[in-house]
């Protein structure tokens, strides 16, 4: 038996997965990290796995560990390190196969003892738990009961859960099931024809989802190929869901050479309708398309998040669109599929506070509507509301300068004109001196761009031609660029001040789930008076509707209502790493806000993630951080550099 069915579950088993998805150089350290051990297990970890057998499990190096060519094989087999890989290859049988298989053939080709595909099968149906889907079994042998649409739906999941941010579904998909569905050969002019047949028809096409809509039409002609069609539809079809039945049954069949039946087509057609397009029409036109009762909704739902966010949410055009928007996540709900966004966990790392307001309407909306959304959906909404706050914005965060430029004639009128022209909102030039000897001291601007010497110190001044170079637009870029990050960072530093405290600390954190941590950070808070039990229940249910792992290392779980006595927060510190919805987090940072303190929430909650972004910042602020006092003063170190 290979280390698959001897291996314990658990820590070994994690420190094997994470060298088998990275496939390159890891460090004992950040091993150590991710597994919660001590750096010295790790190497009791990778020789007890190295002597399970004849084959060499994992490689050392000056850079490290990595997994050795055998262990990275079982990963290109589609086998994998974990029991959610080894459910996805069972689940994937199942839908290829309509007998099914018998458990102890499986387990034989998997390498694994009967009892642990016993463990896997339990995997696996708690996976296809609220699906139209379910196992069946006689004697040993297993089957998969359900529809045809229901079982395209869990391949897409499948799939779903496979790819990153930057791989293209349609190929990826192919990839892992034996390349027998379209080429990509034929994929790729496929694309761009679907793309032109759409706009000619009216649509706008989101480039986004066009990819998700691909793995569709992907896994849609590999089962008619392997003769598992869809029944015909018996109502009769809606006249858009037509025009773009017709436009798919050309396409298919001229790259493809695949004639699709009336029940795929309708398919594949209400999914291009509810995920990738949006009507491109007059404003009038458009409205005429949202129902009464989403279009009130969506209004109803961004004036309630305008005045919690305090932010300006009420423009006809972007309420419009965002309506548009919501319209189109009904009819994905009524198709009982989800739309994939390629940059949902970037803009959950970069951007937590703009996330969060998404979340937020993204709540309620469901309470209005009933309308559900995973993450990726709450992506898509932080997309239309991030666009329109990005374009209506008059930024804080303008960096003042002066300009100093004594010389001939409109020299001073050249330069200014053209600093305006090269930086543009960047900055704002507050006044232009000509003399040659100013009072230095009296300038209160963030930066001064002075064409001749300044007593100043250097982090203030950039010196610059008097005729302006690109090298100069490049300097006083960077040099704005420092001043706004120093700006964030220090109100960053002066609300920990306020925020943190040793009574609320803790370490180290239990490895019990995101409840548990909070009920226990939460308690702390409770105990100095800042929440009731409401507010810790309320969190609770905030982190049920999307993770509050806003990057690898941090999460900040809080709830959606302001209502603390006042905004603190408790602060918890693994000895490793814990475990936090799919993945694990280091530190782990119960926020409690006021109504009175929505400033705070932005700062706090954007700028801790910039801090945990930093992979050596963390490292360095969780191996030392075992103590409040020692952890606030690594953190304002991080801050400082």
């Amino acid at each position: 038996m290979t280390i698959w069915g001897t291996m314990s579950s658990g820590r070994k088993e994690r420190l094997l997965g994470l060298l088998i998805e990275d496939n390159g150089w890891i460090s004992s350290r950040r091993l150590a990290d991710h597994v919660g051990v001590t750096t010295r297990t790790v190497r009791n970890y990778v020789a007890e796995l190295n002597s399970r057998g004849p084959d060499l499990v994992i490689e050392s190096g000056p850079g490290g560990y990595r997994a050795a060519e055998g262990a990275r094989g079982l990963r290109d087999r589609g086998y994998g390190s974990s029991p959610r890989a080894r459910r996805d290859v069972l689940v994937r049988r199942l839908v290829d196969v309509d007998e099914g298989f018998d458990v102890f053939e499986m387990a034989s080709e998997l390498f694994i003892s009967e009892s642990t595909l016993e463990t896997d099968l339990g995997r696996a149906r708690a996976m296809l738990a609220g699906t139209p889907l379910s196992l069946r079994r006689i004697g040993d042998r297993v089957r998969l009961s359900g529809s045809e649409i229901a079982r395209r739906r869990l391949l897409s999941r499948l799939a779903h859960d496979e790819l990153d941010a930057s791989a293209e579904p349609a190929a990826a998909y192919r990839g892992t099931r034996g390349g027998r569905g379209p080429s990509a050969q034929a994929m790729d002019p496929f694309k761009v024809d679907l793309v032109r047949s759409l706009d000619a028809l009216g649509y706008y096409v989101n480039e986004l989802a066009i990819s998700d809509v691909l793995l569709h039409i992907a896994i849609s002609a590999e089962r008619v190929m392997a003769g598992h069609p869809i029944d015909a539809p018996s109502a009769p079809k809606d006249p858009e869901v037509s025009a773009i039945a017709h436009v798919l049954q050309e396409l298919v069949e001229t790259a493809f050479g695949l004639e699709l039946g009336e029940g795929d087509l309708d398919h594949l057609a209400r999914l291009v309708l509810s995920r990738l397009v949006t009507p491109g029409r007059t404003k009038v036109e458009a409205a005429g398309l949202i129902d009464a009762d989403v279009h009130g909704a969506v209004r109803a739902a961004a004036a309630h998040v305008a005045r919690a966010y305090a932010v300006e949410l009420d423009d006809e055009q972007f309420l419009l669109r965002l309506a548009l928007h919501v319209q189109n996540l009904r009819r994905r709900v009524n198709e009982q599929t989800t739309a994939r966004n390629p940059l949902t966990r970037t803009l959950k790392s970069a951007y937590p506070l703009l996330f969060e307001i998404a979340v937020a309407f993204a709540d309620d909306l469901h309470r209005r509507l009933g309308l559900p959304s995973d993450e990726d959906e709450i992506a898509y909404l932080a997309m239309h509301i991030g666009g329109h706050l990005e374009q209506a914005r008059r930024t804080a965060d303008v960096v003042t300068v002066t300009i100093v430029c004594p010389g001939y004639y409109e020299l001073h009128e050249i330069l200014r004109s053209r600093v305006g022209r090269s930086l543009g909102v960047a900055i704002d030039v507050i006044q232009v001196l000509t003399r040659v000897d100013p009072d230095w001291d009296s300038l209160t601007t963030d930066l001064v761009l002075s064409t001749i010497p300044s007593p100043l110190p250097p982090d203030r001044v950039v010196r610059i031609h008097p005729f302006l170079t690109e090298a100069d637009v490049e300097t006083t870029q960077r040099a704005a660029a420092r001043v706004r990050r120093s700006r964030r960072l220090g109100r960053l530093r002066a609300e920990l001040s306020r925020y943190l405290s040793e009574a609320a600390f803790l370490y180290p954190l239990p490895d019990d789930g995101e409840e548990v941590i909070i009920r226990k950070l939460g308690s702390l808070l409770l105990h100095e008076g800042v929440v009731d039990q409401t507010y810790i229940d309320n969190t609770i249910a905030r982190e049920q509707i999307s993770s509050t792992a806003f990057t690898a290392a941090l999460a900040v779980p809080h709830a959606l209502q302001m209502t603390a006595r006042r905004t603190a927060i408790a602060i918890g510190v693994a000895d490793g790493s814990v475990r936090w919805g799919s993945g694990r987090v280091q530190v782990v940072a119960f926020a409690a806000f006021s109504g009175n303190d929505r400033a705070a929430f932005q700062t706090v909650l954007e700028q801790l993630a910039e801090v945990f972004s930093e992979g050596e910042s963390v490292q360095r602020i969780v191996r030392r951080g075992r103590t409040f006092a020692v952890f606030f003063d690594e953190l304002v170190a991080a801050i400082d550099r």
